[in-house]
């Protein structure tokens, strides 16, 4: 049975998780009759539904951007075991973009093609300019020309295509969009011929709008056969701090960041001639540069911004920020040339909902430190770690494009912090 839209509440189905035992998937699980949008840890549902239906569009993008193909996982019955496969969401979401940005209408052939052939009325001019001709005395003769391609069973099955292809994303992800549903397809699947007629069009098309959506077309139908059909699926990831930290990067980091790894060395002393060979680095998550000052960044997608009174279990540990500050003396000692370096973690939080009484984007709630250091007392910037929050939702609505902006308040947080 398909999904009722008619009947389908969203905000009903959308669950922001606590990121502990058991709640760590964020993305979307479903089925024919169902459907579950998990938000990560600190997310703030907007109050209008139209809203929500853009934020959910908005986390599947960045899922889609941000997790490897590892993390797409097809859940089957309960007697088989889940099978890895690269569920195309993005895929989906262009044909239904497709599909309502022309008003609710299938693609039809609008442009004219060609192809060579000795049959069929001759376009002379892409002949000559495409075609080698044969030298008979004082006679060019082409054996075969340029031709209008006349294929009116092909485009009838274009569309064909396109309305099964419409219809299927409806039915998976429908939901997101509209209570109405799309006329039924009037053809069978079949993978190999729409496989086939699609990467045909798609080679005699310049269209860039029509190949975006024959690629999509594509992708849907790679993933669809007789085992995908109608089952559960679910697109998503159990490891959203790994996307956490890619977000945090392409907010505050330097593509150039392997510069600040520091390494270890080894000289062996009875085997071998290695003599100051250099081993695995230690990777900081990011290095920010603004206005002059360095800033290590380490992305931890930690519970202690949304519930604080875990304590500080749930903070970084001595040996993350042991690694924090080695990253921060490298940085000072070997790349810096005396400019300030400060250090911090970076976790989520809700601005609408925390208990520390903020209410801006980013916040400053904690520092860490080390009682190893050479002067405990009076430390280094780079050895007092700010712990920052950042608002869950706005670094998701908010990954793409220029980050000036953040890097202003970020480094207002970081360098407040260190005089309170």
């Amino acid at each position: 049975m398909a999904l009722d839209r008619r009947q389908f509440k969203i905000r009903e189905h959308c669950h922001v998780n606590s990121n502990n035992d058991g709640d760590r998937f964020v993305g979307i699980k479903a089925d024919s009759d169902n459907a579950v949008i998990y938000f990560p840890l600190g997310y703030e549902l907007p109050t209008s539904d139209d809203e929500l239906k853009r934020d959910i569009k908005n986390l599947l993008q960045v899922l889609a951007t941000f997790t490897e193909k590892s993390d797409r996982v097809l859940e089957m019955d309960k007697f088989t075991a889940p099978q890895s496969v690269d569920f195309p969401i993005q895929a989906y979401l262009n044909v239904i973009n497709y599909y309502l940005d022309h008003n609710g209408n299938y693609y039809t052939e609008t442009e004219t093609t060609y192809k060579i052939d000795n049959r069929g009325k001759p376009n002379w001019a892409k002949t000559i300019k495409t075609l080698t001709p044969m030298i008979q005395g004082k006679s060019v003769i082409y054996l075969k020309q340029v031709v209008r391609d006349s294929t009116p069973d092909l485009s009838k099955l274009i569309t064909k295509i396109h309305k099964y292809c419409v219809f299927e994303s409806f039915e998976r992800i429908g939901w997101l969009y509209t209570t109405n549903t799309p006329e039924l397809p009037d053809i069978g699947f079949d993978r190999i011929r729409f496989i086939s007629t699609l990467n045909t069009k798609l080679a005699n098309t310049n269209n860039d709008n029509d190949k975006f959506l024959f690629r999509s077309m594509i992708a849907m139908i790679e993933f669809m056969d007789n085992r995908t059909i109608d089952k559960q699926f679910y697109f998503g990831t159990d490891k959203f701090e790994t996307v956490w930290e890619k977000l945090i990067d392409k907010y505050f980091g330097e593509k150039n960041k392997q510069d600040f790894f520091p390494r270890g060395l080894w000289t062996e002393k009875r085997y071998g001639t290695n003599i100051g060979r250099k081993v695995s680095a230690l990777e900081p998550d990011s290095i920010m540069l603004y206005k002059g000052k360095f800033y290590v960044l380490d992305a931890k997608y930690y519970r202690y911004g949304v519930f604080p009174e875990s304590g500080t279990n749930v903070l970084p540990q001595s040996s993350d920020i042991n690694k924090q500050i080695t990253y921060g003396k490298f940085v000072k000692n070997e790349k810096a040339n005396g400019n300030p370096v400060f250090n911090a973690f970076i976790m989520p939080y809700n601005k609408n909902k925390n208990k520390f009484s903020i209410t801006t984007w980013y916040g400053n709630v904690a520092e860490a430190t080390g009682d190893w250091l050479d002067d405990p007392a009076n430390p280094q910037s780079y050895e007092r770690i700010q712990g920052i929050v950042v608002d869950t939702r706005y670094l998701l609505k908010h990954y793409d494009g220029s980050h000036d902006f953040d890097k202003e308040l970020l480094s207002t947080e970081i360098e407040n912090g260190l005089n309170p």
